[in-house]
């Protein structure tokens, strides 16, 4: 057996994209979004205020995602604190679920969707447009419903690696 330094499945540099390098400098907090029976971890995440405050979220073309968001034009966001890394792995589809994303996890229905349990931050959102941009979609949701909570120390997402703050 052989211990690397560095992940032997890398690209080398000069095959890897830049603009995944560029944007995997800037440290971004971890989200989970779920709608219907699915749901995907989400970094690429903006909240903006305003008379009604919206959540948007990068979601990849390709995501199983979108077809759970487009049956019920709602999701739920959780906000992924230093503890729920595993967790954030499974919605990755990084880590395994036999039996599904959802199996085995505490899930309360919503308005706007599945909550997971032990989640404070969360927030529901209404569906008001999914715009193609890039290779993603840009996913924007009224904000219905916030549960604020004390979120002490968030799961950060830096150069490929989960960070927290602390």
């Amino acid at each position: 057996m052989t211990i690397h330094d560095e992940n032997p499945f890398m690209s080398p540099p000069e095959s890897r994209d830049r603009v995944r390098q560029f944007r995997g400098r800037l440290a971004a907090g971890v989200t989970i979004v779920t709608a219907g029976h699915d749901g995907m971890t989400a970094s690429s995440v903006l909240v903006v205020e305003g008379e009604e405050p919206r959540f948007v979220v990068a979601v990849s073309e390709m995501a199983e995602f979108w077809e759970a968001v487009e049956h019920t034009a709602k999701f739920v966001v959780h906000v992924a604190a230093a503890g729920h890394r595993q967790l954030s792995d499974r919605f990755a589809e990084l880590a395994p679920s036999p039996g599904g994303l959802f199996a085995g996890l505490e899930v309360t229905e919503t308005e706007g969707g599945p909550l997971l349990a032990g989640f404070d931050p969360w927030g529901g959102c209404r569906v008001e447009s999914a715009t193609p941009l890039g290779f993603q979609r840009l996913l924007v949701g009224v904000i219905e419903y916030l549960e604020v909570g004390d979120l002490i120390e968030p799961l950060i997402y830096f150069r490929g690696r989960y960070r927290s703050l602390g």
